[in-house]
């Protein structure tokens, strides 16, 4: 393996239990659950999983190459790292430790709004080269501002969420108290006393916050104006006006996340985004909603040809970023594959995920004698 892959972790199941055992309960539960009954969350994986390739032994091949051209950047891999909220609860710095991983492995690394790390924090780290996903504010003069930070970072790509424009209800984080602001109960604080490792980390880089909000908070704010900011100033709801208004305004590259109908989809398009990626929010949003893979093959058979159409929710290993590809994805988003990489080995974790995933996917296109990313439809088994 290669020297950035621990071998006491080969696998994101690996990870996910080492991960488990170094985070407080509360934080854990926060990275790793779904809504309601979590029912789409393991339909995600599990049906993904239910995908089949087809093997060609008996031909010559020249060997295989990762390598993934996206919005004019020459990729080292089919599959980026996906935005994810509060990094920085689930692990201290977590949000730039992905960065750089990302940076150095030649991926994209996708900055949320409402993580702990700000866009130009993020934009030094990757030299310009990560995306922002914008979880949309209600009052135009706050998004301009976001819009012209991002621009002036000198990022291309802006992701727009539209699988959030209700709250999720998640029982595990009512019942933890992971809320805007939270409620830190006796039993939250004694699993913090029973993970010290992630009590002194978190100790000495100080109390996680949405670092890209913090020009526009209040002075002294604390946790119940943070909670009221928010829901003042944001709204989850996507409308085409609302996407309209920002393809004038934005000069780069425009991507909606959260498309899984077609619907949705032809109206992203007519409106001129460059891309979209088939998401349900890793089944945080809607228990009763479709797998990203159910919705994919669809999608990308009417849309492929007009736009680049990638994929998120449920993606843990290299076999499922290469059944996602096969089944029609131009490219692939993981996130708690590389949270619980962080959380499992720290600094170390975005590297050590990444490689894996590398080396994973890399043993599947030789074991298919698939040469290009690309090439990956032509094994897919039709059931």
């Amino acid at each position: 393996m290669s020297e950035t892959v621990n071998p006491r972790y080969p696998s994101t199941e690996h990870l996910r239990l080492r991960a488990r055992s170094r985070l407080p309960r509360f934080a854990f539960e926060y990275l790793d659950g779904g809504c309601f009954s979590e029912v789409n969350l393991k339909r995600n994986t599990d049906e993904l999983r239910s995908i089949e390739l087809k093997p060609r032994y008996l031909r010559e091949h020249a060997g295989s190459s990762l390598q993934t051209e996206l919005f004019g950047h020459v990729y080292d891999a089919p599959f980026g790292i996906a935005p994810i909220g509060l990094q920085g609860l689930v692990w201290p710095r977590s949000c730039e430790i992905l960065a750089r991983s990302a940076f150095k492995q030649n991926i994209p690394f996708i900055l949320s709004t409402v993580t702990t790390a700000s866009i130009e924090t993020i934009a030094e780290i990757t030299e310009g080269r990560s995306w922002f996903q914008l979880y949309h504010p209600t009052k135009e003069d706050l998004r301009n501002k976001l819009l012209d930070r991002a621009e002036d970072a000198g990022l291309s790509v802006l992701v727009l969420l539209a699988d959030t424009p209700s709250f999720a209800y998640r029982p595990k984080e009512i019942r933890n108290g992971l809320s805007i602001p939270p409620r830190m109960s006796m039993r939250n604080i004694g699993q913090m006393l029973l993970h010290p490792a992630w009590l002194f980390s978190q100790l000495e880089n100080g109390i996680p916050s949405f670092a890209t909000m913090r020009p526009y908070l209040p002075k002294r704010v604390n946790l119940k104006h943070l909670g009221d900011f928010m829901d003042k100033n944001f709204s989850g709801r996507l409308t085409p006006d609302k996407i309209k208004s920002i393809r004038d305004r934005w000069k780069g590259k425009l991507i909606v996340k959260g498309i899984v109908t077609e619907e949705d989809a032809e109206t992203a398009l007519d409106i001129g985004v460059d891309g979209f990626i088939v998401s349900n929010h890793g089944g945080r949003q809607l228990d009763a909603g479709q797998s990203t893979i159910r919705a994919l093959p669809k999608l990308a058979r009417n849309f492929g040809s007009k736009t680049t159409v990638m994929m998120d929710s449920g993606i843990r290993s290299g076999p499922d970023i290469a059944c996602a590809l096969a089944s029609g994805a131009d490219f692939t988003f993981l996130g708690r594959s590389f949270m619980y990489g962080v959380s499992a080995l720290g600094r170390d974790g975005g590297d050590h995920t990444a490689s894996m995933l590398k080396r994973q996917l890399q043993q599947v296109m030789e074991q298919l004698s698939c040469e290009r990313v690309e090439d990956l439809p032509q094994h897919l088994i039709q059931n």
